[in-house]
């Protein structure tokens, strides 16, 4: 049996919380404000008590976004240890934020937070904010996406869809959370309203990556081995696997063209010509594409941040645009990629 290195926080919403008599708050700025971490390092210890007599209860999915979850995971954030979007709710991927945090900050890696790594994630810096929407938020809205790829391939240029979709990607948000955070908004020009308020893009120079599938991350290192980021990854599927050994970067391309051919890709619908797709955030490969040495294949951003890790890829890796954005930052042509299986 393949042995894990994190453990899935709990869910730590209303219908999940009875041994600790706690409940919920409803979504708010001053509910994510004040939200303490100690909740869930309370559960953790509860949970590992259980473990040991067997007594574990079943969790039901979470029905709405907690305030605990999107407080940490903003803190995750802002510490350069990417939990994916913001979205308040529980996961594998917050779990893998927290091991990522707990590895380049020297505490025990396993995914799941204890008093050290709450009192090391802190801040008395809100984590929410008002903030003002802009001319530039509303500016460049295009009108729906296709799903087919010959219309794709007739527009000349794949930007967000609404003003919502645009400030949620800004803010590493999940679009629902930023609705439902925000019930009552427009999405105007002039109109506060409230976002996370996500750390700057970390700064470095990566010598080689790892991408994951068996875990679903991608994890990059400096030259003396030191890790620097690990992302929430998409890595390949059953019917479009991600290639194996190891390759190289061949090239860095911001707001890249998507060439879709079928005789080396996949098939898309009833397309059986190669096309050309514009770029753009909602463009098949996101707002960045890394080039691997090996054909067809790169690391890449996604129109979809909400199904990183859960649902599969055409054989790329595929990150947030903004986890893209940032490591792209830091790579240069020549470094590795390892594909771990």
């Amino acid at each position: 049996m393949r042995q894990r290195y994190w453990l899935c926080l709990p869910c730590l919403l209303a219908t999940t919380l009875p041994a600790l008599g706690q409940e919920a708050e409803a979504l708010s700025l001053e509910a994510i404000n004040s939200a303490s971490l100690d909740v869930l390092v309370e559960q953790a210890a509860a949970d590992a008590a259980s473990e040991v007599d067997g007594s574990v209860p079943a969790r039901p999915d979470a029905p709405q976004p907690n305030p605990v979850i999107a407080r940490l995971q903003i803190l995750l954030d802002r510490a350069g240890a990417s939990p994916a979007v913001i979205d308040g709710y529980d996961g594998e991927n917050v779990s893998k934020g927290v091991w990522t945090f707990e590895t380049l900050n020297g505490f025990p890696a396993n995914g799941i937070i204890d008093p050290d790594v709450v009192s090391a994630l802190e801040t008395s810096e809100d984590v929410v904010a008002s903030y003002t929407i802009s001319e530039e938020d509303v500016s460049d809205i295009v009108d729906t996406i296709p799903e087919d790829y010959a219309e794709l391939a007739e527009l000349e240029y794949l930007g967000y869809t609404s003003v919502a979709e645009k400030l949620a990607e800004k803010f590493h948000m999940d679009i629902d959370f930023l609705k439902a955070l925000n019930p009552d908004a427009q999405f105007t020009e002039g109109e506060e309203i409230v976002v996370a308020q996500p750390g700057d893009q970390v700064e470095g120079d990566v010598a080689r990556i790892e991408a994951d599938k068996a875990r679903g991350q991608v994890r990059a290192y400096d030259a003396e081995d030191n890790l620097i980021v690990a992302y929430p990854a998409t890595v390949g599927s059953e019917s479009n696997p991600s290639p194996t050994g190891t390759h190289e970067v061949r090239a860095i391309a911001p707001e890249p063209n998507y060439t879709y051919n079928p005789d080396e890709n996949f098939q898309q619908g009833d397309n059986d010509e190669t096309l050309i797709i514009a770029p753009g955030p909602n463009n098949p490969v996101g707002s960045v594409w890394i080039d691997l040495s090996e054909p067809t294949y790169g690391i890449h951003g996604t129109p979809e941040p909400a199904e990183i890790d859960k649902t599969a890829s055409h054989g790329c890796v595929r990150l947030t645009n903004w986890d893209a954005e940032e490591l792209a930052g830091m790579v240069e042509q020549g470094v590795t990629v390892t594909f771990v299986q």
